[in-house]
């Protein structure tokens, strides 16, 4: 069985301490392909480190995450572009709007999103959509971007059924699941019953938004068994199951 995390951040600076035990356990889990978003220009040294030390299971993404968007964007955004042009990368990504820290910025985010976008469609890779708060700011978005070289993830979903199907009638979009999906009151599996496996991804977001039982403490991507677990429980199908739908998706969108 091979478990796919879409979406980690094991090079952050809360692994440095003990990161080779932590790739211990996702092997020992079965979760050996993990892919890594880039937040902004001081993560992608210890990405690289990690996507090196790890070349067969760690694979590297390059954007600018909304929340390290500042006045100076376009001097961050000149960095991203820069390592696309030199490295061939698995995506663009993490990017995308987020409107719940500060909504000061929205227009520089918006324009760092556009840009990324047509860079993704220029170089044939997927991107990996950030959406916080900001679901009818990215849908404007991406309707006007939308063509069929445009594909990715939206990552962390936590919408409603209607975007939901709104994601998917895109036709080159997935949704990624992740530890929200465990979480008692999160609604998100009702969301989720009735959408076909083929249009989910899993995702761990660590260290952020850890799984029950773990819920506040440091998430590790050895803890996507429990959320593929729990996707296998409300859709009533087999964990084995889960693994090979969602891996083969990630495939597709990928390309590894």
């Amino acid at each position: 069985m091979i478990l796919t995390d879409t979406h980690s951040h094991l090079y952050a600076d809360q692994f440095s301490e003990d990161i080779d035990q932590v790739m211990s356990r996702c092997l020992a889990d079965g979760i050996n392909r993990i892919f890594l978003p880039n937040i902004d220009e001081s993560s992608i040294d210890s990405m690289l480190a990690l996507e090196d030390s790890y070349p067969n299971t760690c694979f590297s993404m390059m954007g600018l995450h909304p929340c390290s968007v500042k006045e100076n964007f376009e001097e961050q955004l000149a960095t991203v572009r820069t390592w696309l042009d030199k490295k061939n990368f698995v995506a663009v990504g993490e990017i995308g709007i987020d409107l719940y820290w500060d909504k000061s910025l929205l227009s520089q985010q918006q324009e760092a999103f556009k840009c990324q976008i047509e860079w993704a469609k220029e170089l044939g890779k997927p991107i990996i959509i950030h959406a916080r708060d900001s679901f009818d700011e990215i849908f404007e978005i991406v309707d006007e971007l939308n063509d069929d070289r445009l594909s990715g993830i939206f990552h962390c979903f936590t919408g409603t059924s209607e975007q939901a199907q709104k994601v998917i009638d895109y036709g080159n979009f997935w949704l990624g699941l992740g530890g929200v999906l465990t979480f008692k009151n999160s609604g998100l599996d009702k969301v989720v019953k009735d959408i076909d496996l083929k249009h989910l991804v899993l995702e761990t977001d660590s260290p952020y938004l850890a799984p029950t039982p773990f819920r506040g403490k440091r998430n590790e991507s050895s803890y996507l068994k429990l959320i593929a677990m729990k996707l296998a429980e409300i859709k009533g199908v087999t964990l084995e199951e889960v693994a090979e739908v969602t891996t083969a998706n990630s495939k597709v969108i990928f390309g590894v």
